[in-house]
């Protein structure tokens, strides 16, 4: 899952990123009103989170222009405005939820999470399945033969990262880039250890082995 958020207040931008990071989704930020557009404009996010008070383009015009260009994504509004008229305001000019500042983040996680339940015509699944393995993505659960497995953020992002592309070898530097977001020097082990930890849960008490390591070039999710 990706999510775009706009948001000025670099405190509130962190606070959101890593939150939805743990939460096992992708994200990108913007500061302002006019980067929020461009990247916006690529139409590739699950959700997007955008503040009304913006440099530049303000929030409830960059919703509008999004919506012009038949931009649906859908778009949870976060705002220290809390009157009727704004609220209106803003679900008129094309946001699909509102919320008003100081935010429990629990409660954010899930409005976008139920936004991208109910966007109808989102091309992008909210499960993803391997042979006996599956993976709910708003739940973030992962499962194999029906039994559930616990893992922890980084984990699961590996593995969504080779579920997302099965049977394709991913290399470190995909991992690195995609899991933990800044670069590593690339003779660290760091990917090595991540792949044995993740193997561990995923395959070690089951016979057939679905992680792989291809010499040289990385990982790869297959059935044989």
């Amino acid at each position: 899952m990706k999510l775009l958020i706009v948001e000025d207040d670099a405190k509130i931008a962190a606070l959101i990123e890593k939150g939805m990071r743990e939460a096992g989704f992708e994200v990108d930020v913007c500061y302002d009103g006019n980067s929020g557009l461009a990247q916006g404009l690529t139409g590739v996010y699950d959700a997007a989170v955008i503040d009304i008070m913006l440099p530049g383009l303000d929030g409830l015009s960059l919703i509008g222009q999004l919506r012009e260009q038949r931009v649906s994504t859908p778009v949870l509004i976060l705002s220290a405005r809390q009157s009727v008229d704004d609220r209106i305001r803003g679900l008129q000019q094309g946001g699909d939820d509102y919320m008003v500042k100081p935010f429990s983040f629990s409660e954010l996680l899930a409005r976008i999470q139920a936004l991208i339940r109910r966007d109808k015509k989102h091309g992008e699944p909210t499960s993803l399945k391997y042979e006996d393995l599956s993976l709910d993505l708003l739940k973030r659960e992962v499962r194999r033969q029906g039994e559930k497995i616990e893992l922890p953020a980084k984990e699961y992002a590996l593995l969504e990262h080779l579920m997302r592309n099965p049977e394709v070898v991913v290399s470190k530097t995909s991992i690195l880039e995609r899991v933990y977001d800044y670069s590593f020097d690339p003779q660290t082990n760091v990917v090595d250890v991540l792949v044995c930890r993740l193997r561990n849960k995923i395959d070690r008490d089951y016979p057939q082995k679905l992680i792989h390591t291809v010499r040289g070039m990385g990982y790869v999710l297959k059935s044989t």
